[in-house]
Order: C-alpha cells, then sequence, then structure tokens
C-alpha cells in the first residue's frame, strides 16, 4: 500500500490552511466591501454630515441641486453650521425602493417639534459587478425671502446680511432651522424662525422692527422735559392759553398770580413706521390747572382745581449721534 510521504502531507495542509484563509479573506473582503458600498441611506447620511460640518461645496455635490437666485450668505461655514445646531433627534426611515429608484425620509426635530425631509435617490452604477450604487436625485434649493421693516440689513443664523430696500432671498439647504433678528440700540426686531424642511418651495421670514425700550425711554424723557418746561413757563407768565399744547379758555376771571400749570398725565409715546422712516404717533396727555376764580357779581373767590386733554404731534429724526423731537402744535 503506497503511503503519502510526511512532507507531501504537510504541504496538502498547508494549501488547504490556505484555501480557507483565503475564502475567510474573501468573505470578509466582500462583507466590507458591502458595508462600505451606498445603500439608498448612504448619500442622503454623507449630505447631513456636510451639512452638520458647515461644507456647502460638499452638501451641494451631494444634493445634484440648482441653486435659485439670491444672495449665498447662508450656504456655507458658520451660518450652515448655526442651521444644523437646531437640528435634533436626526433618524432615518427605512428605504422605500421601486427598482432604480428609493426614497429616504430624513425624520428630526426643531425645538422639540417633529418634522421630515424626503429624498428621492437614483441607482447610478454598481461596485465590485453586484453591490448598487446610489446617488440622490437631482434638485433644486429652497429660499428665503426675507424682510425687514425700515433697515437694510439684518441678521441671519448669527451673520450680518444685506437687505437692499429692506428685502433680500437667500437659497438655503435642508432641512435647516432660519432665524433671523435686527439687532440695534435703537430699533431691533426680535428673532423669527422658519423650518425648511424640502427642496423647490419658498419661505417668508418677515422681520418686525419696532423702537427699542432705550429709544422709547429717551423720547418720552424728551417730552417729559417739553411739557414741563411748558407749564413752568405758563406758569410763569400767569398764562391759561400759553403756547403748549394745553390751554384752557374760560369766561371766569382768574385772580392775578394764582395760574399754576402742572402735567398730570404724560403722553404714552408709540413710534410707528411710515414710508421708509419713522413717525411717533399722535400724542395726547392731561394738564391740571390750578387757580383762584373771582366772582364777577360778588367778587367772592373760590379754588379753581380741573384737568385739561391735551394732543400734540411730534416730530422724530434719528441718527447715530442724536434723537430730535421737534413738538408740533395744532
Amino acid at each position: 500500500m503506497h503511503q503519502t510521504s510526511p512532507a507531501l502531507r504537510r504541504i496538502a495542509v498547508a494549501w488547504l490552511l490556505a484555501l480557507v484563509l483565503a475564502i475567510v479573506a474573501s468573505v470578509l473582503a466582500i462583507t466590507a466591501v458591502k458595508n462600505a458600498v451606498a445603500g439608498p441611506a448612504d448619500p442622503v447620511r454623507a449630505y447631513i454630515g456636510a451639512l452638520q460640518a458647515g461644507d456647502g461645496g460638499r452638501a451641494l455635490g451631494l444634493l445634484h441641486t440648482t441653486v435659485p437666485s439670491g444672495s449665498p450668505a447662508l450656504l456655507d461655514g458658520a451660518p450652515l453650521k448655526d442651521s444644523m445646531s437646531r437640528i435634533r433627534d436626526i433618524s432615518y426611515g427605512t428605504a422605500k425602493a421601486d427598482g432604480d429608484h428609493a426614497t429616504v425620509a430624513v425624520r428630526f426635530t426643531v425645538e422639540g417639534e417633529a418634522h421630515e425631509s424626503q429624498f428621492a435617490v437614483d441607482r447610478t452604477g454598481t461596485d465590485w459587478l453586484f453591490f448598487p450604487r446610489w446617488s440622490i436625485s437631482p434638485t433644486s434649493l429652497p429660499a428665503l425671502t426675507a424682510t425687514v421693516v425700515n433697515s437694510t440689513r439684518a441678521t441671519m443664523n448669527g451673520m450680518s446680511v444685506n437687505m437692499p430696500e429692506g428685502r433680500n432671498a437667500f437659497p438655503v439647504f435642508f432641512p435647516g432651522s432660519y432665524v433671523g433678528s435686527l439687532d440695534g440700540a435703537q430699533f431691533a426686531a426680535e428673532p423669527r424662525a422658519v423650518v425648511v424642511s424640502g427642496p423647490g418651495a419658498t419661505a417668508p421670514l418677515n422681520l418686525a422692527t419696532k423702537a427699542t425700550p432705550q429709544l422709547l425711554g429717551a423720547i418720552e424723557a424728551k417730552l417729559h422735559s417739553y411739557l414741563d418746561d411748558c407749564a413752568r413757563t405758563a406758569t410763569q407768565q400767569q398764562r391759561l392759553q400759553p403756547n403748549c399744547p394745553f390751554s384752557l379758555a374760560t369766561n371766569t376771571r382768574i385772580q392775578d398770580g394764582t395760574i399754576a400749570w402742572s402735567v398730570s398725565a404724560y403722553p404714552t409715546v408709540s413710534v410707528e413706521p411710515f414710508q421708509g422712516s419713522w413717525t411717533i404717533a399722535p400724542l395726547a396727555g392731561k394738564a391740571e390747572l390750578k387757580a383762584v376764580a373771582i366772582d364777577l357779581f360778588t367778587g367772592a373767590k373760590s379754588p379753581v382745581d380741573t384737568k385739561v386733554d391735551f394732543s400734540f404731534n411730534a416730530r422724530l429724526d434719528v441718527s447715530d449721534a442724536a434723537i430730535t423731537v421737534t413738538p408740533q402744535l395744532k
């Protein structure tokens, strides 16, 4: 009986071991490739990652998008990262495939409110002969149409942006959270936010500029000073009808030296936009007159204490250097 030599047996075992290792390596390689090759959701994951990194160029390439006209200020860097900072709890739904096409849902929250973005993806080829390669279907970016009252600047996602004639359009990525505001010592607009979750749409973001409490306080102080000076001058001049917003017409004789005017209710100040500028709304208040009346028939004296309603307008001129309030009497 022919015996296989020990050397041949060792060679056979070595070849067998090599074959087993090759098969294992092939299985591991195929598994690795399968895990590495993009499934329907993978290009969407890569796109979301680019947004989170603030890499607008890479995001544009992955989205295969067309960019509508407008300011590109929000498409890259810090404003883009700021947008994604409010996109939380991101999850990817099971891809719904139909042949070479699929839909991937991205679910997320902004300030605790649930939202969803839908991405169409296409099979664009294969890797390693049988692994499908996927890509996001071409689409168009959405845009913000922003307005701000009486300002040519605003802040969008932390960046100061131009607002020619109080308006501008901003192409933006989706999903995204976009916040606009106007910060200023005299006029400001509270933050307004909009969530964009789909392609191709326009989302309005309107900023309602208002006078700041500091400006209103400065106007009120000037008006109080004006009215107090007016009351003091009217008292010094002993006039019932001074050159002031308030006056009293009466047939009653008033004793000389007893007229005393004061302001009992100062106007509430409201500043409103008007024809691209700012105007003070009509002002109303109350003045108090104290005096001594003399009866024309008996000569008897009696105290007078009366409240007088008054109203007037005032022109507002505001610059970086000064606030001017000019009363305008009717």
